[in-house]
């Protein structure tokens, strides 16, 4: 794509004339003088029109060395395409626990109380605004478990998926384990040492095909590392029974197996003065890409019409000689 870094330098367009128009020095008249040798001054005037078409050109030659400079001035460009994003992150999968459970309010963020849902939603919209250069994907599971969005670098959308994400669509119960089958199919594939998943419940397995101690021996196999989050209050006895098929026992010792067969951490999660801590510690484990804007490849032009200005001036001072040397001629001859 063609354009001018400053355009706005175009508006020096009329200077040369305003400086003319306005001009003291230029706008003096002529003098009318009396000679005796008024002959010799009448041949001078005679051979000076004879050269006036000459200046002529010369003048549209000045206008167009003046275009030249101000279009060098004002720095011609060619944008070339964007580069690309840097591809060197994590290929990291988000597992989140949609189960009934999570619509237990015994979480506290900003002096509230608010539903495990919430406070996960809080906690991942955060964490992914951190992951640069990382593809992200994310799978919910309940009962059943499947892919919401698959790996992409498109950030924003994994973020209005889990913003989206309501507990009970999945089932009421939970199955860690084809949770984990369905990150090992997505991730499997992917270059080693890039393979990520983080595992977010607050319940135990209860449902399923895979037992998580099963799929997470398949796991480190691929070598896909699990970081298990457990989520949920300790005030139990503030909790009041919203579903009773849900499960408010959080298989802690399971995400502890989970994290250690695949070489990740486990970590628990009760309230918001846990978030620092698994904030930092995530991204020291699993640093995401080093995040470079990116930026458009510019080829500056201004050479160009500098050099053409260079060549034009050359010829006006070639005609310039050419002009004083016929004005010369006729005066010499009357001596």
């Amino acid at each position: 794509m063609f354009e001018f870094a400053w355009p706005w330098l175009f508006i020096l367009v009329p200077l040369p004339w305003l400086i003319r128009r306005f001009s003291p020095a230029l706008q003096q008249q002529d003098v009318a003088l009396s000679t005796p040798f008024y002959n010799e001054l009448d041949d001078l005037q005679r051979a000076h029109r004879r050269t006036v078409p000459l200046w002529r050109s010369q003048a549209a030659l000045y206008a167009v060395l003046w275009l030249l400079l101000l279009c060098a001035s004002a720095r011609p460009q060619i944008h070339g395409s964007l580069t690309e994003q840097p591809t060197t992150g994590r290929d990291l999968l988000i597992a989140l626990d949609v189960s009934s459970s999570m619509l237990y309010s015994d979480m506290r963020f900003a002096e509230q109380n608010i539903s495990r849902m919430e406070f996960v939603k809080h906690w991942l919209d955060n964490f992914i605004v951190q992951r640069h250069g990382d593809r992200l994907g994310l799978i919910l599971f309940g009962s059943q478990a499947y892919l919401q969005a698959p790996l992409t670098y498109d950030h924003q959308s994994v973020r209005s998926w889990i913003q989206e994400a309501q507990p009970g669509i999945a089932g009421n119960s939970t199955s860690m384990g084809d949770a984990i089958g369905l990150a090992i199919k997505r991730l499997r594939m992917r270059p080693a040492n890039h393979r990520v998943l983080i595992l977010v419940t607050d319940g135990a397995n209860t449902s399923g095909v895979m037992s998580p101690l099963a799929a997470a021996q398949l796991a480190a196999r691929y070598q896909i590392k699990i970081y298990t989050i457990g989520i949920g209050s300790n005030q139990t006895d503030q909790l009041q029974t919203l579903i009773e098929t849900a499960s408010l026992e959080l298989d802690e010792q399971a995400l502890k197996d989970i994290a250690q067969v695949t070489a990740g951490q486990y970590f628990y999660i009760s309230d918001s003065s846990d978030l620092t801590d698994i904030y930092r510690t995530l991204n020291q484990l699993e640093p995401s890409a080093v995040y470079a804007i990116p930026k458009r490849h510019i080829q500056e032009l201004y050479s160009w019409p500098l050099a053409a200005a260079l060549l034009l001036s050359m010829l006006l001072v070639a005609l310039h000689a050419y002009n004083a040397q016929r004005h010369t001629s006729p005066a010499q001859e009357s001596n």
